[in-house]
């Protein structure tokens, strides 16, 4: 039953992933704001599944493999964040680049632990 929830958790993060990725506006072409606002999305996301379904157990297991594994694995990607960055760097952009790795780790770091904050006052 996990595999299935993991498969129906991947199809609609790779499909909210799409559509979040043509919503967002991408000034100038040049940084990967798409990208960002998913990861931090996602990252903010995980935090509050972290303390429902780990800490808290108000959600099954199955709901674990459906929203955090499938649904958030599809819908961030560290491997089209890493393109982003390498593609900055090879066009000669390397404050950028450096910026957006920085805002990355930095932000997603900042949206999941306070969203395990903010969840945990609930």
């Amino acid at each position: 039953m996990h595999w299935i929830a993991v498969a129906i958790g991947g199809a609609l993060g790779a499909m909210g992933r799409y559509a979040v990725s043509s919503w967002v506006f991408q000034i100038n072409h040049k940084f990967p704001f798409a990208t960002l606002a998913i990861n931090v999305l996602g990252s903010f996301v995980m935090g509050i599944l972290f303390v429902l379904i780990v800490e808290r157990t108000l959600l099954s297991m199955e709901m674990r493999s459906l929203l955090m594994i499938g649904f958030l694995g599809a819908f961030t990607t560290f491997s089209t964040f890493s393109l982003d960055a390498l593609g900055l760097w090879q066009n000669g952009l390397l404050f950028l680049a450096l910026l957006y790795v920085l805002a990355t780790v930095g932000l997603c770091l900042v949206a999941i632990s306070s969203s395990i904050w903010l969840t945990r006052l609930l």
